[in-house]
């Protein structure tokens, strides 16, 4: 038998924790002196504590842990229960992850206000190409919810690719439009330059248009953190008095294991303003 200070040190909890345990009788002593009131619990109780924290941080309250816990859950159930948790918080991670990226990269447009410099920008005409491409639709043109759907295309891509042997000729270029459904949604193709027939199947074949002028900018580093290259390219644009004609291209020049090493080519259809 452990008292109350030792159980808790065996279980990683507080004695106030295991007082509140015993108070709500989730998680009663094996035995309590009626001289003193001390508590004393049995080593075989942590198996019960054990299920106590983890159905707890599964975001259960401890009248739902004590109502689990009366009805036997099982040890494979309750391994079942913690892989779900463990995937919503390693999603719910992820998710945060991405959002301090974007919120970095808004920092850093606002940082360089009136600093990021535009002499970098090239106007040109793009010429027609024949990509291979898939299309998604994302909810719009955020970061956050254009990201998610622009990988999985891509390695989509290159997986039916490699499997109807049609090896790329140039570089990959994303481009998108307004979604059909409109709502702010947008179509989302991913596309590698190659040299096939026009068809539909696995993937479709087709042919760019041309961009009769466009402004262009070279970003460097992960797409994740285009926003100040991608406001620098608009300030460029409005101070030289022209409008927007249509959404950007994004060019991979450059496509390392790193992403931080990616050079990326922003192609934005110009035309003179009114």
């Amino acid at each position: 038998m452990f008292t109350i200070g030792d159980f808790a040190r065996h279980g990683r909890v507080s004695v106030r924790m295991l007082r509140h345990y015993d108070a709500t009788g989730l998680l009663r002593p094996a035995h309590v002196d009626p001289a003193t009131g001390y508590r004393y619990y049995a080593a075989a109780q942590l198996a019960r504590l054990n299920r106590v924290i983890a159905l707890k941080d599964l975001g259960l309250t401890l009248q739902q842990v004590q109502q689990i816990l009366d009805e036997k859950v099982t040890t494979e159930e309750l391994r079942a229960m913690l892989r779900l948790r463990r995937a919503e918080l390693e999603a719910a991670m992820t998710a945060a992850a991405a959002r301090l990226v974007q919120v970095e990269a808004r920092l850093r447009s606002i940082e360089s206000e009136g600093h990021m410099p535009t002499d970098d920008v090239v106007t040109k005409s793009i010429p027609a190409i024949r990509v291979a491409e898939l299309t998604a639709i994302a909810a719009s043109y955020a970061p956050e919810d254009i990201s998610p759907v622009i990988g999985p295309l891509y390695d989509e891509l290159f997986r039916r690719l490699e499997a109807a042997k049609v090896a790329p000729t140039g570089p990959g270029v994303a481009s998108y439009e307004d979604a059909p459904e409109g709502g702010g949604k947008i179509t989302v193709h991913a596309a590698v330059q190659v040299a096939a027939p026009l068809q539909d199947g696995a993937f479709r074949v087709v042919d760019l248009p041309p961009v009769d002028q466009a402004a262009t900018i070279v970003h460097r580093g992960s797409m994740d953190g285009v926003l100040p290259t991608a406001q620098a390219l608009a300030v460029w644009i409005d101070e030289n008095g022209y409008r927007s004609a249509g959404h950007p291209r994004e060019v991979n020049l450059e496509c390392p294991d790193n992403r931080e090493d990616w050079v990326t080519e922003l192609q934005a259809p110009v035309t003179r303003g009114a």
